[in-house]
């Protein structure tokens, strides 16, 4: 087990992370001085900034931070705020950031060519949209990588721990586009996006549940440790791992609702178009 000190000390500046950051801070901000020059500084504006910085600080940082370390080899606490960090709370300030024409101004020209010259791909991307899918995807994720067989395999292989993250982060964007709706396409009404992040929490507590209550300890990686971070046993630690999620999830989709419910209640009182920062 690694001390808290020795901890802070464990920087790992992961390459692939970094260069991702790096193209999406590209992209972003390429999109942001363009619209600014077209002069719509109301949907470009320092807010949308500050938010894809904090998004792209939240989804890099618990990968190359000490909080990979401790996720990888002493907490499952640790690990389970890494996933929820990179795979909902980033996804959620990232589409928010680039709702709106910021949006269509970061995707590159060619990619969209490229896509629109495949009626294959065209296909995908129209499936990947559906409100169904994007729901299935977010739950198959969250239930299928903490069965504790491909739990623990994926702490003894880092090419699938590896994948297990790509795979959290592109379910929070899933879901989180039908959420957020940064291409204003309207798929679905006020109520069915409360339904949809409803939805999404019941599911993540029932995770939550099986954490908290089931008597022993369900992974053997973090079971078989000597010691835990912060001299935690191992139930203990699954168990505050099932709070830690409960609490993200009431942070990230309580938001969303409150934010969804304000709109609402503007909405009647509302001429011209929605402002910017609205959901």
């Amino acid at each position: 087990m690694a001390t808290v000190a020795q901890l802070a000390s464990a920087w790992d500046p992961e390459p692939l992370v970094l260069a991702g950051a790096a193209v999406a801070a590209t992209l972003f901000l390429r999109a942001w001085v363009r619209l600014r020059r077209r002069g719509r500084r109301d949907r470009a504006g320092a807010g949308r900034l500050a938010l894809f910085a904090l998004g792209l600080l939240v989804v890099t940082l618990p990968l190359v931070s000490p909080l990979d370390v401790a996720a990888d080899r002493d907490s499952l606490a640790a690990h389970m705020l890494q996933h929820l960090l990179i795979g909902d709370a980033a996804p959620a300030l990232l589409l928010l950031a680039v709702r709106g024409p910021l949006l269509a101004f970061a995707i590159p020209a060619a990619a969209i060519r490229f896509i629109g010259r495949s009626p294959a791909l065209l296909g995908a991307v129209g499936r990947l949209g559906r409100p169904a899918f994007a729901f299935g995807a977010w739950v198959a994720a969250i239930a299928c990588w903490h069965v504790p067989l491909a739990y623990d395999a994926a702490l003894r292989h880092p090419w699938l721990h590896d994948l297990e993250h790509v795979t959290f982060v592109a379910a929070g964007l899933l879901a989180w586009w039908q959420l957020v709706d940064p291409a204003g396409k309207g798929t679905l009404s006020a109520g069915e996006r409360a339904a949809f992040a409803g939805g999404l929490f019941l599911a993540g507590q029932m995770l939550c549940f099986v954490l908290l209550v089931t008597p022993v300890p369900l992974y053997a990686a973090y079971d078989s440790m000597p010691r835990r971070l912060f001299g935690l046993s191992a139930l203990a630690d699954q168990q505050y791992a099932g709070l830690v999620m409960t609490a993200e999830q009431f942070l990230t989709l309580g938001t969303f609702m409150a934010l969804l419910g304000a709109s609402l209640l503007r909405g009647p009182l509302r001429s011209g178009p929605p402002p910017a920062w609205t959901i």
